[in-house]
């Protein structure tokens, strides 16, 4: 199993997600090329009713606590609960090129 399948079967365990998309983005960095170290999680969860912005993204920092210890180097987070995320009109975040890319 890859990292970004072990982060889907942990998030989906740990949030239930209405919606969830976990994205391997290490090839847009310059540090790790083709590696698995970036990750772009977008959540759709009950569990983040009532909570700001941080405290959602404590929530899965906490559950994912092993991982960035290991070989996980960063996660762009996107935590919404479903009311927020159909008012978005459920489009995916895009996501930006590291500036170390290609120097």
């Amino acid at each position: 199993m890859n990292k970004q399948q072990e982060l889907t079967q942990r998030l989906t365990q740990a949030f239930c997600p209405q919606f969830l998309q976990v994205e391997n983005e290490s090839h847009m960095h310059s540090s790790n090329l083709g590696g698995e170290s970036h990750f772009k999680i977008v959540i759709v969860s009950e569990k983040f009713e009532g909570k700001s912005r941080i405290a959602r993204h404590r929530m899965v920092y906490q559950y994912l606590s092993e991982e960035l210890a290991k070989n996980l180097h960063a996660l762009a987070l996107h935590t919404y609960t479903l009311i927020e995320w159909e008012q978005r009109g459920k489009h995916l975040p895009k996501s930006t090129n590291c500036l170390g890319v290609n120097k």
